[in-house]
């Protein structure tokens, strides 16, 4: 069952209950790496592996991502501040357990490339909050697979 979470502001990613930061560098540069964050919603399920669905809703303000296994979210997009931050939280999730949460992507130059530092930032119930904590090397391995992804998929 859906539920609506707490709403939170950008500052959420830097002082959550539940901080998961994972950065890598890859050679595709910041403005193609912000447009396909920020502007090419849809083509979230081509490159980040869990995504079976993402599209942007009400003009772009907010999202609806759906993941394999049936999580889904409806997001509001919080900062998009090109080519250097893209960030949103969660309103509405079937996630149990889940009272905050909220994604932050800063890209930075790094040579001709991109480094990029991708903050999971997240609330909820003690067994949630375990659970999220516990979940860390599954989800730094979809992260890497997943820039990897879209690096081969911007520099093609």
């Amino acid at each position: 069952m859906a539920h609506r979470l707490r709403s939170v502001g950008p500052e959420f990613a830097a002082g959550a209950p539940v901080r998961l930061v994972f950065a890598r560098e890859i050679s595709a540069p910041p403005e193609r790496v912000f447009h396909a964050l920020a502007e090419d919603v849809t083509g979230w399920a081509g490159w980040f592996g869990p995504v079976t669905l993402a599209r942007p809703l009400d003009g772009g303000a907010g999202r609806e991502i759906r993941l394999r296994g049936g999580a889904r979210f409806r997001e509001t997009v919080l900062l998009a501040e090109a080519p250097e931050v893209y960030a949103y939280r969660v309103d509405v999730t079937n996630a149990p357990g889940a009272r905050a949460l909220a994604e932050e992507w800063r890209l930075a130059p790094a040579g001709a490339g991109t480094r990029i530092r991708w903050t999971m930032a997240a609330d909820g119930t003690a067994p949630f909050r375990l659970a999220l904590r516990a979940a860390r090397p599954g989800l730094a391995l979809t992260f890497r697979s997943a820039v990897t992804s879209l690096d081969r998929r911007l520099t093609r």
